[in-house]
């Protein structure tokens, strides 16, 4: 198979003093629903590292909160004032997308300056219905409009790197692309993880998104760089089922109505891996379930259960030590619990610890486990949290990255053309 690491142009690559920037971010963030009020600014924290690096430069801020129709779809202006307070620097907002106000205000910057334009979704072309094709991004009124003012852009929007609009992939013909520090890092790292993981190399899948998990768990074993599978959350409790285990009927009953319409390909992918790499996976041997709202083991030889499985147990986690502490690298995407409920946050907790005192390479996988580290204060004993989610998993599954894909192709338009274009690479 292909390596999924690609060449694309970096901060390091060029020098961008003067220079006007368009900054695609990916800050979309959890609100408290009756305030607006942030829960979590992780994600405007980790683009502090870019906005240093272009310090010189006049940075034109474009990013999306939420979608149309949702209760936290919002405009900019509180990302504006909270990424200028976590950067020391006043940020002007302008209350537009790609209009005569926002074209104003880039072509009045000086050097240093940086402005935050409004949600991009506002915009009929860059979400919902009225959404222009991948073909007609080039020539979309917010690629035209914004490229004849700027001389670059710079992409630190991993979280949506799955996904295509004018705003994310339809700058790649027009100008230089270039990845920011952030999405360099997440790159690297998610390509260590698929491409050449330190041996021996344990990937930990959990949470509920069963589907996106199966699929990881068969790119890595059909690329042949992982060695153990930990399944564990609803992942867990799915892979117990098609491996012959009754987990009884309420919970393959919500496993059923949370995968829908997709539940029946997914039956067939844990069937296959059930079947033919069963000596990979690493299975719960034990489960706490929820009766009256409080924690009670059962053994996995003790199923079925009328109960709801809620988080794995003591005897699975001490079986699951050994294999972290051993490992030269860890992946870990996905909660092993419903860790939101103190009783049955042990098993999320328990892995996350494990990770943080491992030796080797760790590597979480955006989402849950991604805010769980922040929330204890565990950021700098992990080699790497992700900032996405289903780009995460889109990534290491070997899906098709559009973002990754655009600022590839814009490097091998541009690199050859830095020199003519003034934009001297960096000794």
């Amino acid at each position: 198979m292909p390596p999924i690491v690609t060449t694309v142009l970096s901060l390091d690559d060029v020098r961008l003093a003067g220079r006007t920037v368009l900054y695609r971010v990916d800050v979309n963030s959890p609100l408290e629903p009756s305030t607006g009020a942030f829960l979590d600014d992780s994600r405007l924290r980790s683009i502090l590292e870019t906005l240093r690096s272009l310090s010189d430069a006049k940075v034109v801020i474009m990013g999306h909160q939420s979608r149309p129709g949702k209760d936290d779809f919002t405009g900019m202006e509180g990302h504006c004032d909270r990424l200028s307070r976590l950067l020391g620097q006043q940020i002007r907002f302008v209350a537009d997308v790609c209009g005569d106000d926002a074209i104003d205000a880039i072509e009045e910057m000086q050097s240093g300056e940086k402005i935050f334009l409004d949600n991009v979704r506002l915009h009929s072309e860059e979400y919902g219905p009225e959404k222009v094709s991948f073909e007609a991004e080039p020539s979309s009124e917010i690629v035209t409009r914004l490229s004849a003012v700027a001389d670059v852009y710079v992409s630190d929007a991993f979280g949506a790197a799955h996904r295509n609009s004018p705003s994310l992939t339809g700058f790649a013909e027009e100008m230089p692309c270039i990845a920011g520090r952030l999405m360099n890092r997440e790159i690297r790292a998610l390509g260590l993880a698929v491409d050449d993981p330190p041996r021996p190399y344990v990937a930990i899948l959990g949470g509920a998104k069963c589907d996106d998990s199966l699929r990881v768990a068969l790119n890595l074993i059909e690329r042949g760089v992982v060695d153990c599978i930990p399944m564990v959350g609803v992942v867990g409790n799915l892979m117990l089922w098609a491996s012959g285990h009754d987990i009884g009927e309420r919970n393959k009953e919500f496993i059923r109505s949370t995968m829908g319409e997709a539940f029946d390909e997914t039956w067939q992918m844990a069937q296959r891996l059930a079947s033919d790499h069963s000596k990979m996976l690493f299975l719960p041997s034990d489960l706490a379930v929820e009766i009256d709202g409080k924690r009670h083991p059962i053994g996995v030889d003790e199923l079925p259960t009328e109960h709801s499985i809620y988080d794995i147990g003591f005897q699975t986690l001490m079986e699951l030590r050994p294999l972290m502490l051993d490992a030269k690298c860890i992946l870990w995407n996905g909660p092993a619990s419903f860790f939101e409920y103190p009783e049955f946050a042990i098993g999320t907790i328990e892995i996350l610890n494990m990770c943080a005192e491992a030796t080797g390479v760790t590597i979480v996988g955006g989402g849950h486990t991604s805010a769980l580290v922040n929330q204890r204060g565990l950021s700098g004993e992990i080699s790497h949290n992700s900032t996405g989610g289903g780009s995460v998993l889109g990534m290491l599954s070997g899906e098709p990255m559009p973002v990754i894909d655009a600022l590839a192709r814009s490097n091998d338009k541009y690199r050859p053309l830095l020199g003519a274009l003034e934009l001297e690479p960096i000794d």
